[in-house]
């Protein structure tokens, strides 16, 4: 049996989403520039291309395998050739959010599918603070044998149109999402002090998994130092240098997270949130909350309250309109 882990809580708590949504195939000589917002990845699925962005140093190279993902980089350009001068994005995607380049041409056919990452949780700078800009991987990398895999059945799921096609394209996605940080928590370029470095940790990442499996018990640092066979400074130390906060005030920025899940999904009281998650009082909790987010338990109900829209009227439907990603107004829902 799977038991918890803490990249899927927070996935969780996050309410994460991924939808595949937009598709390229391109022929010949090429180029495309793009605003990117918020998080999205793409994957080269046959082919090969350039991608170019003020977040890299030079233009990077990309061959069917490799796959990346964008968190808030800005403009960003999509090419056969540094060289050529791009277009805009809105003036070569369709209604279904596909692009058709130079499809008469001879060649090869370069085809590139991207994706967003949706969240139904306003904050997610627990794990989005520590990805860069543009997060690449290679295809070539003993990490990504998965990736690859996935990346097969994502063409094949596209280009057949088989009967579930659609949902079985998105929960590939989701795959390709935490195969894609994972390989960056395994990679040497990630920060030295960073959650997904320590979750990958074999000690810390179990003291942290202790805590997501019961949040509400009062927890004390020898507690979890004996727990995972460390002594407490040790354990204090190695948990500081590699998530960058003590233990105890990782545990209170979790249920805060849990607890604004909480206010976000179920009609219970705060008094009854705050037991849950080890609170005697609605007041501790209520501080504790407002210390966290920077605003009180029920000024964040209030607001989610008056902001809410369900997610999927939220996010873009794959051939439906949403004035926010039309091709009209250059922003690709999947690039």
């Amino acid at each position: 049996m799977l038991l918890p882990d803490p990249l899927s809580d927070l996935l969780s708590v996050l309410s994460a989403r991924t939808l595949l949504s937009a598709a390229i195939h391109a022929k010949a000589d090429w180029s495309v520039r793009f605003i990117s917002e918020g998080v999205k990845f793409n994957a080269v699925l046959n082919g090969s291309c350039c991608l170019i962005s003020e977040s890299l140093p030079e233009p990077v190279h990309l061959e069917a395998g490799d796959c990346y993902l964008l968190v808030n980089c800005g403009a960003y350009i999509l090419c056969s050739d540094p060289d050529l001068t791009p277009v805009k994005a809105s003036s070569v995607f369709r209604e279904d959010y596909t692009a058709s380049l130079n499809p008469d041409a001879p060649g090869e056919t370069t085809f590139i599918v991207g994706g967003r990452i949706v969240f139904d949780e306003t904050d997610a700078s627990l794990l989005l603070d520590e990805l860069p800009p543009i997060l690449l991987i290679s295809g070539k990398t003993q990490e990504a044998s998965g990736i690859r895999w996935m990346l097969s059945r994502l063409r094949d799921e596209w280009h057949d149109s088989r009967a579930g096609g659609s949902v079985a394209a998105d929960h590939l996605a989701q795959l390709l999402m935490v195969e894609i940080l994972r390989a960056w928590q395994r990679s040497a370029e990630a920060p030295a002090a960073s959650w997904l470095r320590a979750i990958g940790d074999r000690r810390v990442g179990a003291a942290i998994r202790l805590m997501h499996a019961d949040p509400a018990r009062q927890w004390r640092l020898e507690e979890l130092a004996a727990s995972i066979g460390m002594s407490r400074s040790n354990f204090a130390l190695r948990f500081r240098e590699l998530a960058g906060l003590s233990p105890l005030d990782y545990l209170v920025k979790w249920r805060m997270r849990l607890g604004a899940k909480a206010l976000r999904t179920s009609p219970a009281p705060v008094s009854a949130i705050a037991y849950t998650l080890g609170y005697q009082s609605e007041s501790a909790f209520s501080n504790a909350f407002k210390r966290v987010t920077g605003i009180s338990p029920q000024h964040y109900r209030r607001m989610r309250s008056e902001s809410f829209q369900p997610a999927d009227k939220r996010d873009m439907p794959r051939n439906g309109p949403e004035p926010a990603g039309h091709p009209s107004s250059g922003n690709q829902p999947g690039f």
